[in-house]
């Protein structure tokens, strides 16, 4: 072959097998590296590149076992060619001046820049390449599922199988750092509303609840025009009513069915009674996203929180759960939004009976949310005794000053927002 062809043709074919080298390493990484989902979208969207990409890495030995193929025969073909030149240039000397020469311009022109390139900008390639591939693969079918059977085969008898499990299935987490990932592709605020509502599964329904002790209800056995000044000043549309005390839950009242019985001088007991739908008990330990789910199912909107023994904990609402996807809806009145008040740069003051998931949330503070749901409960937790005025305690990096103490619990406490173990300043 060396005697027939000219020299200057023998550099061109070898040139020419180097760029089908560069090709064949490049397009395996564009194609190895494509985003799965962005493939899908695109591929959806009726890009014809994209279609035939996903098609070939549905089965990704096949495409393999072609690439491979292709590249060896390319590799091998420019060896052989690089003795025949080198002999001819500079006899047994050239020849081993040439296989280094080889090894050299493979490693950088046909291996490591082709596919850093790929690796930055894997579409355009892989696009193009996919090409290339799909009507290559038919044509050396036979071939392929040769090579593939046999090094099946290999992995069978080391034991490892091919599944049919969807091998780019996300976890819960996994989608988290995907959404953290999007960046300036998601607003801030809808990147947030996503890792919500995959926390949901998280987060109970004791999270968002409205306590026991703040429960606002009607009793039955209050006078009636105390009972009409409750209903007069509600927040809400809907209220439990209960005999003495909450645990003694005789159903929920729907303010709008008042709507005609309100214009008159007195509301009767014996009509509220009527009007009652009947209570809609789940467990305090029910994630949020289940509970999500049963409300739209029972086309229901409030639940009353029960604990394993059935005592009431507490009321949730739909409302408390979609703002717990995305955040506050309104400002409650009856709060003057004092929970949380920001008293210098590095102090805050705060109600012992706020939440403390809002507060990381409002504050970005990481205090623990295992256990107590509460200021109050946390701290009660830590001492395990009821804190006068002016104890001091640190919960996690966060210095808390007990300020006043009322009724068995904390009213209100100080605590400081640190930095490098130092008040911000």
């Amino acid at each position: 072959m060396g005697d027939d062809i000219p020299l200057a043709g023998l550099i061109g074919l070898l040139v020419s097998l180097l760029v089908l080298s560069a090709f064949f390493s490049g397009s395996e990484t564009a194609l190895m590296s494509l985003n799965r989902y962005k493939l899908r979208h695109k591929a959806r969207a009726g890009h014809r590149g994209a279609k035939l990409a996903e098609s070939l890495l549905k089965r990704p030995d096949r495409l393999i076992g072609l690439i491979l193929l292709g590249n060896n025969a390319v590799n091998i073909s420019a060896s052989a060619l690089v003795g025949v030149v080198s002999v001819q240039m500079g006899g047994e000397l050239g020849f081993a001046i040439g296989t280094a020469a080889l090894t050299l311009i493979v490693l950088i022109f046909a291996e490591t820049a082709p596919k850093t390139l790929a690796a930055l900008h894997p579409e355009p390639i892989a696009y193009i390449s996919a090409y290339i591939y799909f009507p290559l693969l038919k044509a050396l079918y036979p071939l392929v599922w040769l090579t593939n059977a046999l090094a099946n085969g290999v992995l069978y008898v080391c034991g490892l199988r091919q599944t049919d499990s969807d091998r780019y299935s996300l976890s819960r987490e996994e989608l988290r750092t995907v959404v953290y990932e999007a960046g300036a592709m998601i607003s801030r605020r809808y990147r947030q509303m996503l890792l919500n509502i995959l926390d949901l599964e998280k987060v109970s329904v004791t999270d968002v609840m409205v306590p026991h002790n703040e429960v606002v209800g009607i009793d039955i056995n209050d006078e009636a025009d105390e009972i009409a000044s409750i209903i007069r000043n509600s927040q809400h549309t809907r209220l439990p009513v209960f005999e003495d005390t909450i645990d003694k839950v005789l159903g929920v009242l729907h303010l709008r069915r008042l709507a005609n019985i309100f214009t008159q001088i007195e509301i009767s007991k014996d009509d509220i009674r009527h009007l009652l739908e009947e209570p809609y008990f789940v467990p305090e330990s029910t994630p949020l996203s289940t509970q999500l789910v049963q409300f739209q199912k029972g086309r229901r909107r409030f639940a009353l929180v029960v604990d394993e023994y059935g005592d009431i904990q507490g009321i949730v609402t739909l409302e408390d759960i979609l703002e717990e996807i995305v955040g506050e809806f309104t400002t409650d009145p009856s709060d003057d939004g004092e929970d949380i008040v920001n008293e210098t740069e590095s102090t805050w003051l705060v109600s012992g009976t706020a939440n403390i998931r809002e507060m990381n949330r409002i504050l970005d503070w990481n205090l623990p949310t295992e256990g107590p749901k509460t200021l109050n409960g946390l701290v009660l937790e830590y001492l395990e005794m009821i804190p006068e005025s002016g104890t001091c305690l640190k919960i996690g990096t966060y210095p808390i000053e007990i300020i006043e103490t009322k009724e068995n619990r904390v009213q209100l406490a100080r605590i400081y927002q640190l930095k490098d173990n130092k008040p911000v300043s």
